[in-house]
């Protein structure tokens, strides 16, 4: 086990940011650690799930499952059902970066669907596959949150772990660890929707500077003790403009 984890979370598409984090990562020193939602709303998608499928690959970084590779994979599922609120939710610019400007007003979902079912079988087996939290010395890294009504955190059922909001960010930590998690941009946690620095209350750790919002991406080196670095990328571009 490494002395050191770099935690990252909620890079949506913003590759550009997510490979300014990257240069901070150490492979020799850090286990990395994604926390989740690399997909939707910004631009580059595609080359966003293509570097964190290679740094689970060549450095065994831990890519957790979030939300968004949920929503990514029940649209290939059902894509008739899940189209219009995926497309809501940024599915449009996942769907145009994995294939190209204009194929959703050009394709039905289904044909889009197919489409990228048979262009990226790897990558979508390997998003299947994604884990749903990681524990390393005294800490839980999870996309959304724990349910902290459980006398076990490990029975939070697997739709909590991606999508729990409130009940998590209010529950008493009783678990005996801190828990890192995104999901819930930071702006949001502090109440005025405008700091982005890092949320931090009763050993939870909210990392989502909100930067396909217009905020910021956070890289947090931990060590054993606690926070030795964090390293927070503003987004310079402006927030993501819905487009349907």
């Amino acid at each position: 086990m490494k002395d050191y984890l770099y935690a990252i979370s909620d890079i949506h598409g913003e590759y550009e940011l997510f490979k300014g984090l990257i240069d901070y990562f150490d492979p020799k020193e850090h286990q990395l650690v994604l926390i989740g939602d690399l997909n939707d709303r910004g631009p580059r998608t595609k080359e966003s799930f293509l570097l964190g499928k290679e740094l689970v690959e060549k450095h065994q970084a831990i890519y957790l499952r979030g939300n968004h590779e949920e929503y990514f994979l029940q649209f290939l599922n059902q894509p008739e059902d899940w189209f219009t609120s995926y497309v809501r939710n940024g599915g449009k610019e996942t769907m145009e970066s994995l294939l190209h400007k204009g194929a959703t007003d050009e394709y039905s979902p289904t044909e889009i669907a197919m489409m990228i079912r048979s262009r990226y079988k790897e990558l979508i087996e390997f998003l299947i596959e994604r884990p749903l939290y990681f524990e390393w010395k005294n800490y839980i890294f999870v996309h959304a949150g724990v349910d902290l009504t459980k006398k076990d955190w490990h029975e939070t059922s697997p739709h909590d772990f991606i999508w729990i909001r409130d009940a998590f960010h209010q529950g008493k930590n009783h678990t005996g660890k801190t828990i890192v998690f995104g999901h819930t941009i930071t702006p949001m946690l502090h109440g005025d929707m405008e700091t982005t620095d890092l949320w931090i209350s009763d050993h939870k750790i909210g990392i989502d500077g909100g930067a396909v919002f217009g905020g910021s991406v956070h890289g947090v080196i931990f060590n054993e003790a606690g926070i030795v670095q964090d390293i927070e990328i503003q987004n310079m571009e402006g927030p993501w403009q819905p487009s349907f």
